[in-house]
């Protein structure tokens, strides 16, 4: 008896060890995709996601690395089915959740799905507290490949231990689904989260400005804010939080709002600042109105290679001086990208002496010396070499701009 059941142990945990090496295995880089929230909230329907899937192939987003269709909080009905099931809303989706996922598989593209950890989804439809392995089991067998987790409602419980369980949970269906820990980064989850999910908000709710706090008290039990783009930069101990993020596990800035009404420069700004910090890459436009202006930052895909680079490490501020702020990223190549960002109000004249310059990242290990070390220097925007480090970088960056550029060893 006692070895018959050692063999169904061993059955059995080999390939739940077997799956779980696979999903550990996803998001070796930032995640890419769409996500329904920021524009669109709790109104959506099966018409929209799959409009909007359409656009994303036939603009060149799935292309361009943008893979991953996320239908966010309220796509459900109020109530569970009698056998404690979620049921898509009919109205919203009359053909349930199995036939849009289908339909984005078979654009080439992955299709993810969102609930929370606690009783409630934050707009109010069933939560998936005690719920977890019956629901994970629901995902799998519709096909989803990602899950946002949010933290709304959630009690008394604690945060690493509620999400550990639908982490196991999803392992348990056999399914490789990417989970992201929607938590707002209340209990740091950096310290954690690495171990459970492949990527962990780090602030609350983003907002489409460049340096605002929008307040939401009127007269609700929870008092809470969404954040602009500079608030949510600021917001944390970079230096703290880079050195959890890693292949398979990144800190998340939370979904892009380029597109939203923020100024052309504003968007540059905040396409460059999340890949220079190795974001998960979300959209969260309306991207059947995209503008060509908005596309083409989108698809540049000179800086989504900064934010997929396979080193995976998350930029660090070198230098603020006034309105000045310098961000450096090492890359796999011996490269480096840079941000000039000018947080003013006003054009900035950059002057930059490279050779009175030595990039250093003590966390990694990874040093340049310009002085030393002539690099060729090339504008990620304009798409076009500039020159070399052996010359000053003089440039005018406008308000709340981004100069973004590569340096590259020359070859001796």
């Amino acid at each position: 008896m006692k070895r018959l059941l050692l063999l169904i142990s061993v059955c059995v945990l080999v390939p739940f060890c077997g799956f779980s090496q696979k999903a550990e295995r996803l998001a070796q880089t930032p995640p890419m995709g769409w996500n329904s929230w920021n524009t669109f909230a709790t109104d959506i329907n099966e018409d929209l996601v799959m409009g909007v899937v359409d656009c994303m192939v036939s603009m060149g987003l799935r292309d361009a690395g943008y893979n991953y269709v996320v239908i966010d909080d309220g796509w459900m009905a109020k109530e569970r089915d009698a056998n404690g099931n979620l049921v898509p809303d009919p109205v919203k989706f009359p053909n349930g959740i199995k036939h849009l996922a289908d339909y984005v598989h078979s654009k080439g593209m992955k299709f993810g799905i969102y609930n929370c950890a606690g009783t409630q989804t934050c707009g109010g439809y069933p939560g998936g507290r005690g719920h977890e392995y019956q629901d994970a089991m629901l995902y799998a067998s519709w096909g989803v490949d990602y899950l946002k987790y949010d933290w709304c409602y959630h009690g008394n419980l604690t945060s690493d231990a509620a999400y550990t369980t639908m982490r196991d949970a999803l392992y348990a269906t056999g399914r490789p689904i990417l989970f992201s820990i929607c938590e707002w980064g209340d209990t740091e989850p950096w310290l954690w989260a690495g171990e459970i999910g492949h990527c962990w908000r780090i602030s609350g709710d983003i907002y489409p400005c460049f340096d605002c706090e929008d307040r939401h008290d009127d007269g609700l039990p929870t008092q809470w804010s969404a954040w602009g783009i500079m608030k949510i930069l600021n917001m944390r101990n970079n230096d703290t939080l880079r050195k959890y993020a890693h292949p398979g596990a990144w800190n998340d800035f939370d979904m892009m709002e380029v597109g939203n009404g923020m100024s052309l420069a504003e968007d540059r700004t905040h396409f460059a600042l999340w890949s220079m910090l190795a974001s998960p890459l979300m959209l969260g436009n309306d991207v059947r109105k995209t503008s060509k202006q908005t596309l083409e930052i989108l698809t540049n895909k000179e800086i989504i290679a900064v934010n997929q680079d396979e080193l995976g490490i998350q930029a660090f501020r070198y230098a603020k001086q006034g309105d000045l702020e310098i961000w450096a990223k090492p890359l796999h190549d011996g490269s480096w990208a840079l941000c000039f960002l000018n947080t003013g109000e006003n054009p900035y004249k950059l002057t930059f002496d490279w050779g009175k310059h030595v990039l250093k990242d003590s966390l990694f290990n990874k040093e340049i010396v310009f002085a030393n070390t002539a690099c060729t220097v090339r504008d990620l925007y304009a798409k076009k070499d500039i020159g070399t480090t052996k010359k000053n970088l003089q440039a005018t960056i406008g308000k709340h701009d981004v100069l973004m550029v590569m340096v590259k060893p020359l070859k001796k």
